[in-house]
């Protein structure tokens, strides 16, 4: 069992806390305001009233043994980033800071956040890609440059093997995985001699415009 916690209860903080614990993690929920953290109480391990920008306050709750500190604090732009270095002096390792944009986002970095969270830009990208790119499952942007997509195959994949259609030299993407759904099976890895059926789900791995020249291929 891992052991996390979220610092700010609004919308977002409410439902990360609330989906972790459901996870089977141990969940410690912060926020100033009594209402927000009785609300949260029933969903997580604990609910404490606090100021999270009171550096004393904060070192007694022992977050640097945590596997991950979420930090949501909504608009309050300094908040956040005094509570991101009070975190980092603390020596927790993972600090997930929720930024409103991208100079709130380069502070954050510099004061200590591991990892940045835009969820309204995030979700709306998942979203548009999932309306342009109507046989994409799922999609994940893992740079500027480089995607991690599952995709049904394009029509001149299906009865060729991976060695046949020579993906990486084609178009120098990556075939990491493919989940079968007739049989259902996953393969991990999946070797060279396999052979691509219509009801496959291809899990690709490449940079944004070589699998953007492989979607113009349906």
């Amino acid at each position: 069992m891992k052991r996390f916690a979220v610092i700010g209860l609004g919308n977002f903080g409410f439902h990360a806390a609330k989906a972790l614990y459901e996870d089977g993690n141990e969940v410690v929920a912060i926020d100033l305001n009594k209402g927000r953290v009785q609300a949260i109480d029933p969903h997580c391990s604990e609910a404490i009233v606090l100021e999270a920008t009171d550096k004393e306050a904060l070192k007694t709750l022992g977050l640097e043994t945590m596997d991950g500190v979420i930090v949501s604090t909504g608009t309050k732009i300094s908040s956040s980033i005094l509570i991101c270095l009070y975190l980092q002096e603390m020596g927790v390792k993972k600090i997930l800071v929720k930024a409103l944009d991208e100079d709130h986002e380069k502070i954050l970095k510099r004061v200590g956040a591991t990892e940045i969270i835009h969820p309204e830009r995030d979700m709306a990208l998942r979203i548009s890609r999932g309306l342009s790119r109507p046989n994409m499952l799922d999609f994940i942007p893992l740079s500027d440059e480089f995607d991690l997509i599952q995709v049904g195959p394009p029509r001149e994949f299906i009865g060729k093997s991976l060695k046949d259609l020579n993906l990486r030299a084609k178009y120098n993407v990556h075939i990491i995985a493919i989940h079968e759904i007739v049989p259902e099976n996953f393969r991990l890895v999946p070797p060279a001699d396999f052979v691509i059926k219509d009801s496959d789900i291809l899990i690709m791995l490449g940079k944004s415009d070589d699998i953007r020249r492989i979607k113009a291929l349906e």
